[in-house]
């Protein structure tokens, strides 16, 4: 380098055609984003004045790279080259890339772009017929003290019903309304009806003042502020009631949601520094994941696991992305999930340890007397041995169904009262005198059973085995990699669209780590050969055009 260093020497500018490296993530970007074929015509309103392709190159390239501001999306591509490879030299504002990240061709851009990417992976043997399903909670993009809480809204709305009924009372004494019966619902509309009343009395009370206005002490004047009083106070109980109203029909079966978005559920997450235990607005992400490729993605609302396996299988088996082997953690062990993967699938099985599983193999459970599996069980003639030798024989069957209509069907077992010469046996009598009984689940230790059997197996165990290095990594490297540990859009349609951008950035950064640390992947073989040749690249002769004309040279087996 020269030691003289001048910025206002006059120099001769060259443009010099920029491209990225081979395996650079940009090209992945543009391949994939090249063969959805875009179309760009714009039916109604005013014409589109940026390029789709252009667009979600840009916001998938800035995702790879941990960017997720609008604000910063829009500096990242002035001031990066691959980003204005991408773009051809264009910069949109970060209020078209905003509108652009919650749009709904955004949503079906990247829908059928996840689609591609899987039945393309599958072809080249990159992922097999195991899909890896695990959860995790992102923080919302919602103000952590905005709680609103189901069991407080149904308190208050109760105490604010008992003042109604109060004033309504008063203004019954005074002979301004009629009596409100006993257990009658009160519903704003009644309330609006008994404030047209007050109203229509207070404008008496006004002509009355009008004309006798030297009258004092006025006794008009004294019953018009009271009056004023009971109107308003019934005016903000009758708002705290429509608020209560809307808030309940906002909870729907949740127990929270917050102020700044509705749609979010207080739930506790990793991310807790002062590890008390703090509820923050978030939403449950579940991923199901091939060989850490992630083959779909859904957003729920609700904070536990074990209810969101359903609808996410039946979510995946529509798409055509369901493997035929389900894996999961204790969280999805449940009677409900498994009843439901024994009778309503028929070509997947379902891998998922219950949860005290690990608990049943223990010493300390073994050696329970009070633990039914324990007991001796007599299957011809159908009946329980404690160990002090008492008989619970069959007595009949009942059912259970919990709050959400599934339906639990139980075989209850009574003690023998007697002996053979009838004196009472001790043993089979509770504390308070009433005969002992048991209550065993037949459906719920068939499936315990089979479970036991399938992680047992060294085959099927082998597979369980290999859930923490397939799925975990993944959320290792959303939140410690990209960083990315809070939404940037608030409602639950607009997160699944910024959701399905850190997928598909994912999975781009999957497909660049195993081409360039060859040697440590094993599985790819000649795949990774054939795969590479897909994304050639060859330039052909440049013309004047919004964008950098590239022809893509690829085989039957792309995307």
């Amino acid at each position: 380098m020269q030691n003289y260093y001048n910025m206002n020497q006059m120099t001769l500018s060259v443009q010099l055609d920029y491209e990225p490296q081979e395996n650079h993530p940009a090209r992945y970007i543009n391949a994939l984003v090249e063969q959805l074929e875009l179309d760009n015509s714009y039916v109604f309103g005013r014409p589109r004045e940026y390029d789709l392709s252009a667009m979600l190159k840009l916001v998938l390239f800035a995702y790879t790279r941990g960017i997720f501001s609008s604000r910063q999306i829009q500096l990242f591509a002035e001031e990066n080259k691959p980003a204005g490879w991408l773009t051809s030299g264009q910069v949109p504002s970060y209020r078209t890339i905003c509108r652009f990240r919650i749009s709904e061709e955004l949503f079906s851009l990247i829908d059928q772009g996840l689609i591609n990417l899987t039945v393309f992976l599958k072809k080249q043997g990159l992922i097999d017929e195991v899909s890896f399903i695990d959860g995790t909670k992102i923080v919302a993009d919602a103000n952590k003290y905005s709680f609103v809480w189901k069991k407080k809204t149904i308190q208050y709305d109760q105490m604010n019903r008992e003042q109604l009924v109060s004033l309504l009372g008063e203004l019954h004494e005074a002979k301004l309304i009629d009596k409100v019966p006993d257990g009658s619902d009160i519903t704003p509309e009644s309330l609006n009806v008994v404030i047209s009343m007050l109203e229509d009395r207070l404008t008496l009370l006004n002509e009355r003042i009008e004309d006798n206005p030297k009258l004092s002490p006025n006794p008009d004047k004294q019953e018009r502020r009271s009056l004023k009083s009971k109107k308003r106070k019934i005016s903000e109980r009758r708002d705290k009631m429509i608020e209560h109203q809307i808030q309940s029909e906002t909870f729907g079966e949740r127990n929270s949601f917050s102020k700044t978005d509705t749609d979010a559920t207080f739930m506790r997450v990793k991310e807790d520094p002062m590890q008390n235990g703090q509820l923050k607005p978030a939403y449950n992400w579940q991923l199901a994941t091939s060989n850490q490729f992630i083959t779909g993605y859904q957003l729920f609302q609700n904070p536990t696991d074990t209810r969101t396996l359903i609808p996410f299988i039946e979510h995946l088996n529509i798409r055509g992305t369901l493997g035929q082997t389900i894996v999961a953690d204790a969280g999805y062990g449940s009677e409900r999930n498994y009843t439901y993967c024994e009778d309503k699938l028929d070509n997947q099985r379902l891998i998922a340890p219950y949860g005290t599983m690990l608990k049943e193999n223990s010493r300390k459970w073994k050696s329970d007397d009070k633990k039914v599996m324990n007991w001796d069980y007599h299957e011809q003639d159908d009946y329980y041995l404690d160990p002090k030798n008492i008989r619970f024989d069959f007595i009949r069957y009942t059912t259970r169904t919990d709050k959400y209509g599934f339906q639990r069907y139980f075989k209850v077992y009574q003690a023998e009262k007697y002996t053979t010469d009838q004196q009472v046996i001790p043993e089979s009598l509770t504390p308070k005198g009433n005969i002992r009984t048991i209550m065993v689940n037949p459906t719920w230790e068939y499936h315990k059973a089979k479970q036991r059997e399938l992680l047992s197996a060294p085959e099927t165990g082998q597979i369980y085995g290999q859930r923490k290095t397939d799925v975990e990594p993944v959320f290792g490297k959303m939140k410690a990699s990209l960083h990315f540990n809070r939404f940037s859009v608030r409602g639950l349609e607009k997160v699944k669209k910024e959701a399905g951008i850190v997928v598909m950035a994912l999975n781009i950064l999957k497909l660049v780590s195993m081409v360039r640390n060859k040697d440590k992947t094993k599985n790819m073989g000649k795949n990774q050969k054939r795969f590479l040749s897909i994304f050639h690249f060859l330039e052909t002769t440049y013309v004047t055009a919004s964008f950098s004309c590239y022809l893509l040279i690829y085989d039957s087996t792309s995307f």
